[in-house]
């Protein structure tokens, strides 16, 4: 049986998918971990709130943030003795509620409880401590001491599950004020102290910024004889510098497509071209863009932006977590508009940016992945015979060096029209179905031009909240009732415009 949509369009984009034609099992490693911006919110009743609903349907197992270690989490003081006094309340709360939700921990071990450092700098509003330590001692004992406390809370078998990541970006002197030396030396201290506690704990580093540091780092090891059991690093797809927290001095979205990705396959070739190629690697940032004042991150273009890197990467990465989950995140301290151009797939209202769509849809796909030739395309099935498609357009419509991110984003930014898709699904088991197409794209899905329309408001009214909601509630654009004879097909020619994004879920009932 043929199911026709709108009719084709000359030129259309042809998008075959052969049920039967199975390439494996899907790699979900997008949504392995996800970012969060300190441990501190993750204690805010919010913060939870939005991270259970992404948990729900996003699917991250995993969560990464900074300042696990600083005061604000009352970790460690000395008393007038100079005397270590552990504290692991805080993080117990913490912990606690990701065991709850079934979200494990891919541990970042930073800053430097002020009372354990060797220096007075920090770091953002809340001020992380990015100094190396005083004293070795005290810091392995520290660790020590942690680790051997959620093995003791959380059972061995669960924390040999987790990941420990050495500090955040040491190559950025304001994340870290010591050397590359001083930075091996942290890794190699703490690295030994968790391996104590159980050899079979996975450690890595050296979580840096910009790729950096990854054939250095496993050299390191190698010579000084140091465990290492995976690589991080993060890299974002602008194109001009780092660590801008506020937006002041302008981002530019790299014009090559092939950024962020191209960065992940190349560092996948430097691990396999080491003295350990079968090192795991471990993206802990990535995203469009660096600062959490960057309206690429609340628009539409978002969605296309993030399948694109994911459908590239896959195959070269044990993970790619994306920087962030929530715009609860303080690095500027608290923000002051509802979209600020923050990191976030949820803002502070709980609204779904574009951004969240992307990784709802990746979620719902099944756990067989279908061959496709298509290279804007994710095509699977599940044990019940249902089917799946995802597909998309990734367009680059930035016009480059002459307007940064923070003015071109801000704007009502229209997609232009492209061919149209013209989707063929082939082999269909017998049975009835319900095909239900979803869309994000301009004012599909679009919160932040809901918002816009409303005039950019500083803050928003219950009411207006709801009625944003509503422009990006998430629900299907078409359902339809289908019944296949034998082996049967599904033919639709959605229209398609610049960075839109299209789910087609086929549920047999």
């Amino acid at each position: 049986m043929c199911i026709t949509g709108i009719a084709n369009a000359q030129n259309a984009r042809v998008i075959t998918v052969d049920v039967d034609h199975v390439k494996g099992e899907l790699n979900r490693n997008y949504n392995f971990c996800v970012g969060a911006g300190r441990a501190n919110e993750g204690l805010r009743a919010d913060w939870q709130r939005q991270l259970r609903l992404a948990k729900q349907e996003c699917g991250f197992r995993y969560i990464r943030f900074h300042g696990l270690l600083t005061d604000d989490m009352g970790v460690y003081h000395e008393d007038k003795n100079g005397n270590p006094v552990y504290n692991w309340q805080y993080i117990d709360e913490l912990f606690d509620f990701l065991h709850s939700i079934n979200v494990k921990p891919f541990v970042e071990l930073s800053f430097m409880p002020n009372d354990l450092a060797s220096g007075s700098k920090t770091i953002f509003w809340w001020r992380g401590n990015v100094t190396p330590p005083k004293d070795y001692k005290k810091w392995d004992d520290l660790i020590s001491n942690l680790v051997s406390h959620w093995k003791e809370r959380y059972g061995d078998a669960e924390v040999q599950t987790w990941y420990f990541e050495v500090w955040n970006e040491p190559n950025l002197s304001g994340f870290f004020t010591g050397t590359q030396a001083d930075y091996f030396k942290l890794y190699s201290e703490t690295s030994k102290s968790i391996k104590f506690v159980s050899p079979k704990y996975k450690v890595g580093g050296p979580a840096t910024a910009g790729n950096a540091w990854i054939p250095e780092m496993i050299n390191f090891c190698v010579q000084k004889h140091v465990p290492i059991d995976f690589i991080s690093t993060h890299t974002y797809g602008v194109k001009n510098g780092f660590l801008d927290v506020t937006g002041d001095a302008g981002t530019v979205l790299s014009q090559d497509k092939a950024s962020v990705y191209s960065d992940m396959i190349n560092s996948s070739k430097q691990i396999k071209a080491s003295a350990i190629p079968g090192l795991e690697l471990h993206y802990t940032e990535w995203s469009a863009s660096y600062t959490p004042s960057d309206p690429i991150h609340d628009s539409y273009h978002e969605a296309a932006y993030i399948l694109d890197k994911i459908k590239h990467a896959s195959p070269y990465v044990n993970s790619m977590s994306y920087w962030t989950f929530t715009d609860i995140f303080e690095e500027a301290g608290p923000r002051f508009t509802p979209f600020h151009g923050g990191f976030g797939l949820l803002n502070y209202q709980d609204i779904k940016k574009p951004a969240y769509y992307a990784y709802q849809f990746l979620n719902e796909l099944g756990n067989t992945q279908i061959n496709i030739t298509d290279t804007a395309s994710i095509a699977s099935k599940d044990s019940k015979g249902n089917v799946q498609l995802l597909f998309w357009n990734f367009t680059i419509t930035h016009p480059g060096d002459s307007v940064h991110n923070q003015v071109y984003y801000k704007r009502d930014l229209p997609s232009k029209q492209v061919a149209s898709a013209q989707i063929d699904i082939k082999e269909l088991n017998a049975g009835t179905y319900k095909v239900e197409v979803y869309k994000v794209g301009y004012r599909s899905n679009d919160a932040y031009t809901a918002y816009y329309d409303m005039k950019s408001p500083s803050q928003l009214t219950k009411q207006q909240v709801d009625l944003i909601k509503k422009a990006a509630d998430g629900k299907p654009v078409s359902t339809s009732i289908i019944k296949i004879l034998n082996k049967g097909e599904l033919k639709k020619s959605p229209p398609m415009r610049e960075n839109d994004v299209y789910f087609i879920s086929l549920k047999k009932i």
